[in-house]
C-alpha cells in the first residue's frame, strides 16, 4: 500500500470511528429506551500487519469466509462459507483448482515443540472437507483431506493420498502417496483404488463448477434477486396437462434456469474431458 493509499485509509478509518462513537454517544443519551443494531465488522479479505492476500480474479470466496494476512490463492481454488485462512505468523499459499470447504480451518506456525517455523503448503486440485484443520502443514497436489480431519504441525499429504474424515495426523507425519490413512491418531489403512483417485480428480473438477455458481449467485444485486423470487412464484404451479389441453407452450425465463455446469451428467462430461 502506497502513501497516498495509506491517508485513505487512515481518513476512512477516522471517519468510521467519529461515526462509531456519535452512535454510541446517542445511545447513552437514549437511555433504557434506545433501540441498538450490531453491525458486523467482518472482513472476508484482510490485511493484518504488512501482511497483504494475493487472490487470483477468480477465485471464490464466499461472504462468510476470512482471509487474513500472508495468504495466497492461485486461479480457480475456493474458499467456503466459514472458512478462515489465517496468515498472521506465516505465510498459507494454496495453488489452482483447490477447495476448501465449508468451516474448514487453515492456520500456519511460528514457534512449536520441534521449534520449526512452519508455513502451510496446499497444492493444486486439492480436496479439504468440511470442518478441517490444517495448521503448519503441506499437503501436495490432487490429495483429499476428508471431513472433520486434523493435520498437524509438519504434515506432509503426499500427492495422491487420502486422510480420511475424523482422522487425527499427528506431527510430522508422512503419508505416502497413494495411501489412505484413518483413526486417531491416523495410520495407514490400505491402497487408493483407481476409481478413488479418479473421485479426487472428479470432486476437484464439480467445487470449480459449483463455485463459480455461487460466485454468480453472490454477485446478484437485490432487484435481480427480487426479480428472480417473483419469476419462481409465477411458475411454481405449472400444470402442463391443462397447458397441454389449451395448446399453450410455457418457457422458462432465463433466470431459473439450472447452470450446465452443476448438472450431475454435465459435470461428469466436463471430468471426462
Amino acid at each position: 500500500m502506497g502513501t497516498l493509499g495509506r491517508a485513505i485509509f487512515t481518513v476512512g478509518k477516522w471517519i468510521r470511528g467519529t461515526g462509531q462513537a456519535m452512535d454510541r454517544l446517542g445511545s447513552t443519551i437514549q437511555g433504557g429506551l434506545r433501540v441498538e443494531e450490531q453491525l458486523s465488522r467482518h472482513r472476508t479479505v484482510m490485511n493484518i500487519f504488512e501482511k497483504e492476500p494475493r487472490i487470483h480474479r477468480d477465485v471464490f470466496v464466499a461472504p462468510s469466509a476470512a482471509v487474513i494476512g500472508d495468504v495466497e490463492i492461485e486461479h480457480g481454488s475456493s474458499i467456503w462459507y466459514g472458512s478462515i485462512l489465517r496468515g498472521d505468523v506465516n505465510s498459507i499459499h494454496i495453488g489452482s483448482g483447490t477447495n476448501i470447504q465449508d468451516n474448514s480451518l487453515v492456520h500456519v506456525a511460528r514457534a512449536n515443540i520441534s521449534g520449526k517455523v512452519l508455513p502451510t503448503i496446499i497444492g493444486s486440485n486439492v480436496t479439504v472437507g468440511h470442518s478441517a484443520v490444517l495448521h503448519a502443514c503441506t499437503i501436495e497436489d490432487e490429495a483429499f483431506v476428508g471431513m472433520g480431519a486434523t493435520l498437524l504441525d509438519g504434515v506432509v499429504v503426499e500427492k495422491h493420498s487420502m486422510v480420511g474424515a475424523g482422522s487425527l495426523v499427528k506431527q510430522n507425519t508422512r503419508i505416502p502417496s497413494g495411501e489412505v490413512w484413518v483413526g486417531n491418531p491416523a495410520k495407514f489403512l490400505r491402497k487408493l483404488t483407481e476409481e478413488e483417485i479418479v473421485f479426487i480428480a472428479q470432486s476437484a473438477t464439480n467445487y470449480i463448477n459449483l463455485a463459480q455458481v455461487h460466485a454468480a449467485e453472490n454477485a446478484k444485486s437485490f432487484d435481480e434477486i427480487e426479480l428472480e423470487k417473483m419469476l419462481r412464484k409465477k411458475y411454481a404451479h405449472k400444470d402442463e396437462e391443462y397447458d397441454s389441453m389449451l395448446g399453450v407452450v410455457r418457457e422458462i425465463p432465463p433466470e431459473l434456469i439450472l447452470p450446465d455446469n452443476i448438472l450431475p451428467h454435465n459435470a461428469q462430461k466436463a471430468v471426462a474431458r
